[in-house]
């Protein structure tokens, strides 16, 4: 069995944060997401954390240099969008001290989203970090897995059970690759993700692990909130589980009509000394970014806007991939 993935909370030696490149991709969205992810890496980076912002060309390197302070370094990467919580590798240790760098299979979350880059930018990451990288044989993404660094793994039956993902791979099967490439021996499988989500349910959007044994999960707090039964499943899952549950207030029903955002201030990005929570021009923004800070007294707690970065399809966590410092 591999080494024990750790917790987010764990110390962290940098934080790779991606920054929007395509206007093809971003189209009206992509200065203000520019804005938007460049104010996180800044609010990691002036909290004392090394901050390695993550462009394309030289031409995104030139916009990002002027948003982002002297304190974060640009290193430049292949990618086809900013999701490197899913393309790039997990840092994991080792077994002897150090670490290495885990990457999987990645097919666009279920041959949605194909783009060119994404293949290389597991391998890329890790080269600079000076990890030996590895691919797994089997296809997964990290914003699909939590952890309370125990042993534990939090996912979704919607995202792993998916047949456009594994339909070679029982859940027996998936099990024991979790446990085999992750460390991972133990498995809380909720149901459902967000409705919206192209992920087919990505577990950081409903459900975050903030302590060991301890789960946070939104409550609906608006009769109109698509994802009120999902929360209320989630939790009856955690609870008979074992585990203890906070609730955070969910950010209601985003969008219009016809398509419903898949808004969560779930995704927020843990590191050393700042924990940075999406907001989105909810109502319930200040609760949340509120009821989260109560979750970790040790770190400073903001809430920065991510709604630009929302028209993406994710948020501050799926846009960044953290470095755990060696055990």
């Amino acid at each position: 069995m591999a080494a024990r993935m750790p917790a987010e909370w764990a110390r962290q030696d940098w934080i790779w944060i991606a920054f929007p490149a395509h206007a093809e991709l971003w189209e009206d969205d992509l200065q203000p997401a520019q804005e938007q992810m460049a104010a996180f890496a800044n609010a990691v980076s002036e909290a004392g954390q090394d901050v390695r912002l993550v462009v394309r060309d030289e031409a995104t390197k030139a916009v990002a240099s002027k948003l982002v302070s002297a304190k974060v370094t640009i290193e430049q990467h292949p990618y086809g969008d900013i999701w490197i919580r899913d393309t790039g590798p997990l840092i994991l240790p080792d077994g002897s001290g150090g670490r290495r760098a885990q990457g999987f299979g990645f097919n666009g979350w279920g041959g949605k989203y194909l783009l060119p880059g994404d293949q290389e930018t597991g391998a890329s990451l890790a080269a600079a970090g000076g990890f030996a990288y590895s691919r797994a044989d089997w296809i997964l993404e990290g914003g699909a897995i939590e952890t309370d660094g125990t042993g534990l793994v939090v996912t979704t039956e919607q995202c792993l059970l998916n047949p456009n993902r594994n339909p070679h791979l029982s859940r027996e099967q998936i099990e024991a690759n979790l446990q085999r490439d992750c460390g991972f021996d133990r498995v809380l499988w909720l149901g459902n993700g967000l409705l919206g989500d192209h992920t087919d349910g990505h577990v950081d959007n409903l459900a975050r692990m903030v302590g060991e044994g301890v789960i946070a999960i939104p409550v609906a707090l608006d009769d109109d909130d698509p994802n009120a039964a999902t929360f209320a499943d989630a939790r009856a899952r955690a609870e008979a589980f074992g585990l203890e549950v906070c609730e955070i207030p969910s950010a209601g029903r985003m969008g219009d009509d016809d398509e419903v955002e898949p808004a969560s201030f779930m995704n927020f990005a843990v590191t050393n000394g700042v924990v940075v929570v999406p907001t989105y021009g909810s109502p319930h923004d200040r609760a949340a970014v509120k009821a989260i800070g109560a979750l970790f007294p040790d770190r400073d707690v903001v809430g920065l806007r991510a709604d630009a970065v929302l028209t993406g399809g994710g948020s501050f966590h799926c846009a960044s991939q953290h470095v755990p410092t060696a055990a």
